[in-house]
């Protein structure tokens, strides 16, 4: 009963978000792929591209099922029994530099033994950072967790620092966001509290997102601007194929390779050893792409 009750919830909400962004962007519209797992249940991979905003994006559905793999009950350290996983999974890259890159990703797992648990999270990656979105954005995470738990935005954004970061870069993903992983019934928390909270974090995406879309697309940018989110693409494509534990659950559990890596943006750069200029628009983005920055008290 829970994960239909989990799975219906979520395919609704990446048909309201998908309406949203094509509301947003006001000349894309979404492709829908219906696709099937050979070991058991499928999804809906819906895709946009070539947009008035979007360059690229995806939100796509999953609900699969069957024998957990050896290596993942290694990796999670649990006994062998067949598994059920479904969530929303959503990547925007926007065509200007001036509008930020999204990700969110909600998830429900559960083993026939009984096991059960939430995970998610949700991060924006600005190729020019710019402090008021930045708090905007922490805001809203920040009045979404305090709804549910005072623990969860500080926890959940000290873990998305931890996560969204690039070892070999020395350097975080973007602003971080919230993430979280493994919330099972704890305390006076139960199942009904977490699908609640994870719920509204899921609900949050469009508005959020479509301000941030509605607010920074008419910025101009010329072609050192394109250049340079070029590079930044370049770092997020070195996170999700490197570091990503989502992408390595999906090919592990041999979900369709397309819909893992549509995260993935249409064009990305790298350059041997770039360094901006001192004092740069980039210069001042690098330096602030680290780990626990309040971006609730800067001005």
């Amino acid at each position: 009963m829970r994960k239909s009750e989990v799975a219906s919830w979520f395919k609704s909400l990446q048909s309201s978000i998908c309406e949203q962004l094509e509301a947003a962007d006001g000349l894309a519209k979404f492709q829908e792929d219906i696709w099937e797992r050979d070991g058991g249940g499928g999804g809906r991979t819906r895709v946009i591209s070539n947009g008035n905003v979007i360059e690229k994006g995806g939100v796509n559905f999953s609900e699969v099922f069957g024998v957990t793999p050896a290596n993942i009950l290694e990796a999670l350290k649990l006994e062998a029994s067949n598994f059920f996983a479904t969530g929303v999974s959503i990547v925007i890259h926007p065509i200007s530099p001036m509008v930020p890159i999204i990700h969110m990703n909600v998830r429900y797992f559960e083993m026939d033994n009984g096991i059960w648990w939430f995970g998610g999270g949700i991060d924006l990656t600005p190729h020019y950072i710019d402090h008021g979105d930045a708090q905007y954005f922490h805001a809203a995470l920040k009045d979404t967790c305090e709804k549910h738990h005072q623990e969860y935005y500080p926890r959940f954004k000290s873990w998305a620092d931890d996560y969204f970061f690039i070892k070999h870069r020395n350097e975080t993903r973007g602003i971080g966001g919230i993430f979280f992983d493994r919330l099972s019934e704890e305390g006076d928390l139960n199942f009904e509290d977490r699908f609640a909270f994870v719920k509204d974090v899921g609900s949050l995406f469009a508005p959020l997102y479509t301000h941030l879309m509605e607010k920074n697309k008419h910025k101009d940018y010329g072609e050192q601007e394109k250049k340079w989110q070029l590079l930044r693409r370049g770092r997020y494509v070195e996170f999700n194929l490197v570091l990503d534990k989502g992408t390595k659950f999906g090919l592990d559990t041999n979900g369709r390779t397309e819909s893992i890596l549509m995260s993935l943006p249409p064009q990305a750069n790298w350059m041997y050893d770039y360094q901006p200029q001192t004092d740069s628009k980039e210069a001042n983005t690098l330096a602030f792409l680290k780990k626990g920055v309040d971006w609730l008290e800067l001005n």
